[in-house]
């Protein structure tokens, strides 16, 4: 429960607040002074591209500047500040509207998408705002929801600056990338409300009830005080379930489980050693390039990597090499245009189509791993594998790589080497990749998505990713009974790791490694407790008869509020 703080796609506050005439000049150094950081980053961007990448992918960020020093860009904004009083941040919004308005008036396909070109540049503007506060900005009193139309991964940065306590995004779904980043920090989070931002103004009272997909807007007083004491109740439950960060995951009958953290900064793996994980089941590496101000050289990248494995409760760490493409983007790729990008040049496949800068990224990990007193604690995880072709063309140039460095007096050697399994066309031939890989984790989020053909970011379509359905859960029961029985040890790091229900299945499948949000760990070591394996056995069985994702969701909801009722409270479907 708290204070709306309503934003636009590009995180610049709409606001309207007018500024007092003194105030005008001190804006307009502001934004002044925004622009000039601004071209200095992205003159540093066009250099290090440049060097790492070639001419032509600088090229972007040439058109970027060329943008900020565009006469009829800058006047607008100056304008908005000297005539109207406005901010440079609510100037920045408005001229950003008028841009994409004119743009998508036009049937030239190119010129349409250059609008996110300009989103690019008021993103890099704002984000200097942001360091300098304008005068006099009214805060707004408790504690902020934020809504907005969609949190985009590279927006997380933002997150980390204010403290938010729920997130209301119009599209998206229980495993958009917004309610991913929400859990990892234990926030409430509703994705998908339609005209949301048509209903909501900064300043209202927001419920938001992760449990159910509600959000209230400003309740009456009735309301109001069940919500709070609901509130009241989750939180002594967590308060509760936090006490056991110390206490190894056993179940009922003496069955060891390993509860690892996904994490995507050094932030979250305060966090996952709070809540006592084992270690880090998923590292997506991703969020450094995202968040980065230009391009993580191999350097910086093994100065992180370095800090993370040292910081990894247990030193154990699995770190998945970069996963861009689909909503996960960065100017310095290039934009293509693609009808499917979610199923096509992304991931894996962008990796390989830029083979030095991959090789960069497996050396600063293996250089990491390799000054460790144990490197086989550290695992390389490779997403988005499809064929034996794709993997032995990894292993080659790890070996490779390896080599190098062994000359170097570095022994990584022993890093296991695995691969997420997210493909459809993976999971059905799993028993032919198997001999090539040393670990398997399964990547439940995409692969529930590829396999139901549903976008999980699309609203329209999201209800058909649910993990509980009958064609997932025999995929999964067929990929962890191949594992196990080829000995290759398999773990699922999707957002099915985290939920009572799912959790109980897999468990039964005779999963034992399991990662997932930081804030979910101490309810599942609570419910492992309570589990088994004779008990979720029988579960399985029946589960695995139903016809119904509706079915299965009802029967699991009933299981676990038998096999641990103190948990009822925090079982969502």
């Amino acid at each position: 429960m708290g204070v709306a703080y309503c934003i636009d796609d590009v995180f610049v506050s709409p606001g309207r607040e007018q500024l007092q005439p003194d105030q005008v000049q001190t804006e307009l150094q502001r934004f002044s002074r925004a622009c000039r950081l601004t071209t200095g980053d992205l003159q540093a961007l066009q250099r290090k591209v440049s060097s790492q990448f070639g001419e032509e992918e600088a090229a972007i960020f040439r058109v970027h500047e060329a943008i900020v020093h565009d006469a009829a860009f800058s006047s607008k904004i100056r304008d908005c500040i000297l005539r109207e009083r406005l901010s440079a941040d609510a100037a920045l919004h408005r001229v950003l509207g008028e841009y994409t308005t004119l743009f998508s008036r036009t049937r030239d396909s190119y010129i349409k998408e250059r609008v996110s070109d300009v989103r690019d540049v008021v993103l890099r503007l704002s984000a200097h705002l942001s360091e300098v506060l304008q005068p006099e900005s009214p805060a707004l009193p408790g504690p902020l929801v934020l809504v907005a139309k969609e949190l985009l991964p590279s927006q997380v940065v933002v997150l980390g600056k204010r403290e938010m306590i729920g997130i209301v995004t119009q599209s998206g779904g229980q495993t958009s990338h917004a309610a991913i980043l929400a859990r990892s920090r234990g926030i409430p989070a509703v994705s998908g409300v339609s005209g949301i931002l048509n209903q909501v103004r900064t300043g209202d009272t927001v419920v938001v009830d992760g449990r159910e997909g509600l959000v209230l807007v400003n309740p009456d007083p009735e309301t109001e005080s069940a919500y709070r004491k609901l509130q009241r109740e989750f939180f002594l439950l967590k308060d509760e379930l936090a006490a056991n960060r110390d206490v190894q995951p056993v179940s009922a009958d003496g069955q060891p489980v390993e509860l690892f953290a996904n994490v995507n900064n050094l932030a979250d793996l305060k966090t996952a050693a709070a809540m006592g994980a084992s270690g880090v089941g998923l590292y997506r590496t991703e969020y450094l390039f995202l968040t980065h101000r230009d391009v993580p050289d191999e350097q910086e990248q093994y100065q992180n990597y370095q800090k993370m494995i040292q910081r990894s409760p247990g030193g154990q760490i699995t770190i998945r090499t970069l996963d861009l493409g689909g909503d996960k983007t960065v100017p310095y790729f290039g934009r293509r245009r693609e009808a499917n990008p979610f199923m096509g040049w992304r991931s894996i496949r962008l990796s390989f189509e830029h083979p030095e800068f991959f090789a960069a990224q497996i050396r600063a990990i293996l250089r990491a791993a390799g000054e460790t007193d144990d490197p086989s604690r550290v695992r390389i995880m490779f997403p988005m594998i499809t064929t034996l072709e794709e993997i032995r063309r990894v292993r080659s140039m790890v070996r490779r790589i390896q080599r190098e460095l062994a000359q170097q007096g570095i022994d990584s050697h022993r890093v296991p080497l695995g691969l997420m399994l997210e493909v459809p066309a993976a999971a059905i031939s799993i028993d032919t990749l198997l001999s090539s890989v040393d670990f398997v984790s399964i990547g439940s989020n995409d692969l529930v998505q590829y396999l139901m053909a549903a976008d999980r970011d699309n609203p329209k379509v999201s209800h058909l990713c649910q993990p509980l359905s009958p064609p997932v859960l025999r995929l999964l029961n067929s990929v962890i009974h191949t594992c196990n029985h080829y000995r290759k040890p398999v773990t699922l790091c999707g957002e099915m790791a985290g939920a009572p229900r799912a959790f109980v299945l897999l468990f039964a499948m005779g999963l034992r490694s399991f990662s997932m949000s930081p804030a979910f760990i101490p309810t599942i070591k609570e419910l492992t407790s309570h589990l088994t394996r004779q008990r979720a056995a029988e579960v399985l069985q029946h589960a695995l008869s139903l016809k119904t994702t509706r079915q299965v969701n009802r029967y699991m909801a009933d299981q676990i509020a038998q096999i641990a009722p103190n948990l009822r409270l925090l079982d969502t479907a």
